[in-house]
């Protein structure tokens, strides 16, 4: 991962460079860096638009208790696509209005999902018991925690 980070901290700007002297070649300066403003105004309208809709449908879900968790993810990537957005380049850019089609998010969270829950473990710890895992890897059972306490039995003595 931390690799992979590396080269991305590295690759991108090299990658924008190239494309903006392409672009400076193919079109001119004046219009390479009118397009270069165009997509960071038309990406904050954008984000603008979308990003109210989805705060309103997160609104909508917890209303009826429901974890929006769909919208936090839309959400997220709604976010990321503003930075690319705002940051100048025409790859950046590219992906950035990629995240902004409703289906690319649809089909990443489905992606992500199945990812994380082929590799996520949940644990349980309760103080004096055995840990459980969840998909990750194999139950152990043991006996509980003993829980002490005391009662009054309150129920009425039925007469004969």
């Amino acid at each position: 991962m931390g690799l992979f980070l590396l080269a991305a901290l590295i690759g991108v700007p090299i990658l924008e460079i190239a494309v903006f002297i392409k672009a400076g070649e193919l079109i001119g300066l004046w219009p390479t860096l009118g397009v270069v403003i165009l997509t960071a105004v038309l990406g904050t309208w954008q984000l603008r638009v979308q990003g109210l809709a989805t705060l309103g449908r997160a609104r909508t879900e917890m209303d009826r208790g429901v974890l929006p968790t769909r919208e936090l993810f839309d959400g997220a990537c709604l976010l990321i696509a503003g930075a690319l957005l705002l940051t100048p380049g025409f790859v950046t850019d590219a992906i950035g209005f990629v995240l902004f089609v409703p289906a690319v998010r649809g089909m990443l969270r489905k992606t992500l999902g199945r990812h994380l829950a082929t590799r996520m473990e949940t644990r349980v710890h309760v103080h004096g018991a055995a840990p459980h895992q969840g998909p990750g890897g194999p139950a152990r059972r043991r006996p509980g925690p003993v829980i002490e306490g005391e009662y009054d039995d309150v129920t009425e003595e039925v007469s004969k």
